[in-house]
């Protein structure tokens, strides 16, 4: 397994390398040795392949019994957030030893509709009977399992169109959706918007002095007061950007201008808005600052240094603010929407906690879903981070170790995560079915590139509509699974990948991993100078900065 995790860094340092603007000579030296490392790992991975190869897996014995841990953990869903006070209020009731348990077999008895896709009003589904509900335990499993064959059959035959959006001249960081728009942010330092229905360019936003990291959109009824104010159309959207010129402008999308720009002091890493109150604009720095903007008068009204290391994803779900951090920690905030120091800290959870310790070079990605986080480190597998207790569990998104996961997205009842082989190069998106998190396909298609960023919506008629970006800048259409039109994507399932939700006990791979970074070419003690010069050139952050 030594060499193994070697190679497995060599290989993540050339990944990281490979986007860089300009390379020294050594470090070409490096990327040329890619395809000679790729097949020294494939060799090993055949070696070494076999059940104990499967991330998770500790033991028959033990495998259904952290299943039913994980299961059965509290959940409250985002439509259904309470208010921050209640939260509060709940958490000794969330930490008993009985509320688990307790809340899996509510769950199980009110069907929660919002969780599988279903309507999100707190109604009950209309096609589950109120003799179904009180049925007996095996009865509720069989109809589960009926719903969830179903779902994986309809996955199994999904056929999409891809259509490439040529424009940018370097790497896309960010991507969102905004109605029949899709905006994406570059290392090239402009925001560009996309149409679509006929995958053209529509705007190219520029202003930006540094390469674009993050992007963000705040909801309908914050940009009617935004464009009130500015004297355009209520129907005006616009669009946040961040960049390592230390700058959070905002667009208005229609007449494609920037209409305000925040100097935030620091390189802006990550950002959200907070549609809380009057609004707020949540931004993080390279150097673990997070920090609040209110909307209204885009005046500072916080600053918290929140991190060890630069803040790399920050999401907002009703009250609560969600930051992660390349070191591998995730904070929980709460938002009382006060003029001053608006977010309160619930929870800090350290890479202790998460098992996801990195270092400077990290780079996590979060998703929350009521009072679980999906979390994306780089690894085969996605942790779940159960953010009031600390509980952590880990969802295998990759069937060999050599699997690393760049992002993690919810949309409707599904939760997708990009997936890429550092010994072959195949890139993929898995798709889970949610709350139960159990595998149901795979996509990919010929020369797949690796996904660093993600974006989804529906179309009126409940089609899916993906954008994915990278090297390249991807849009998904899903297409009637009856009709001619040929599919370019294939739909593969993993056997391996099922029955993969399992409690963290004990060694995790990222516990076997987090040496990567510590490891020298001579397998000897003196790993420090070689991390941090990997710090100073191979970090994936750093090369998008430059």
């Amino acid at each position: 397994m030594g060499e193994v995790r070697k190679l497995q860094k060599k290989l993540r340092q050339i990944e990281n390398l490979e986007i860089k603007i300009s390379l020294t000579p050594e470090e070409k030296f490096k990327i040329s040795r890619k395809a000679e490392l790729r097949s020294r790992l494939a060799e090993l991975q055949l070696q070494l392949s076999g059940p104990q190869q499967t991330p998770g897996i500790v033991g028959d014995g033990n495998k259904e019994k952290m299943k039913r841990r994980v299961d059965d953990a509290p959940e409250t869903l985002p439509s259904q957030t309470p208010p921050a006070s209640k939260i509060l209020k709940g958490e000794t009731e969330s930490n008993a030893t009985g509320a688990p348990a307790l809340a899996a077999r509510q769950r199980a008895a009110g069907g929660n509709a919002a969780e599988t896709g279903g309507p999100q009003d707190g109604t009950e589904p209309s096609k589950v009977s109120p003799q179904s509900r009180d049925g007996s335990p095996e009865q509720l499993q069989q109809q589960e399992e009926a719903e969830f064959s179903s779902l994986k059959a309809s996955w199994e035959k999904a056929r999409f169109r891809l259509r490439l959006l040529e424009g940018h001249n370097d790497i896309v960081t960010s991507v969102v959706a905004v109605d029949n728009l899709v905006v994406s942010g570059s290392r090239d330092t402009t925001v560009k918007v996309w149409h679509v229905p006929t995958a053209t360019e529509q705007k190219n936003l520029g202003g930006h002095t540094g390469g674009v990291t993050c992007l963000s959109a705040p909801p309908p009824e914050y940009c009617r007061r935004l464009a009130w104010s500015l004297s355009l159309s209520e129907k005006e959207r616009f669009i946040l950007s961040g960049s390592a010129d230390c700058y959070v402008k905002i667009w208005a999308l229609s007449i494609g201008q920037c209409v305000k720009s925040i100097y935030t002091f620091n390189a802006v890493t990550a950002l959200c808005f907070a549609p809380e109150g009057d609004g707020y604009i949540i931004t993080g720095s390279d150097g673990g600052k997070v920090q609040a903007w209110s909307w209204h008068t885009f005046q500072n009204c916080q600053s918290v240094n929140a991190h060890q290391e630069a803040v790399t994803s920050i999401q907002s779900q009703g009250p609560l603010v969600f930051s992660g951090s390349a070191e591998g920690g995730v904070s929980v905030w709460e938002n009382r929407c006060s003029e001053r120091d608006p977010l309160k800290l619930l929870h800090h959870w350290s890479s202790q906690v998460t098992g996801l310790s990195g270092g400077p070079d990290g780079r996590l990605k979060l998703s929350p879903r009521g009072d679980r986080v999906f979390l994306a480190y780089g690894r085969a597998c996605l942790k779940i981070l159960h953010w009031r207790t600390g509980v952590i569990s880990r969802l295998t998104n990759h069937s060999s170790i050599t699997g690393v996961t760049d992002c993690v997205h919810q949309t409707g009842g599904l939760l997708i995560g990009s997936c890429y082989d550092l010994a072959n190069g195949d890139s993929s998106l898995n798709l889970f079915s949610l709350p139960q998190c159990r595998y149901l396909a795979s996509l990919t298609w010929p020369d797949a590139p690796r996904i660093l960023c993600f974006a989804a919506w529906t179309t009126g008629s409940g089609d899916h509509r993906w954008v994915i970006g990278g090297r390249d800048l991807i849009v998904w259409e899903q297409l009637p699974s009856s009709g001619k039109q040929r599919s370019d994507v294939t739909v593969k399932r993993d056997s391996r990948m099922d029955s993969t939700l399992l409690e963290s006990e004990g060694d995790t791979e990222e516990d076997e991993e987090s040496d990567d970074y510590g490891d020298n070419e001579d397998g000897g003690g003196g790993a420090r100078p070689e991390a941090a010069e990997d710090g100073a050139s191979g970090s994936w952050l750093r090369c998008v900065l430059q």
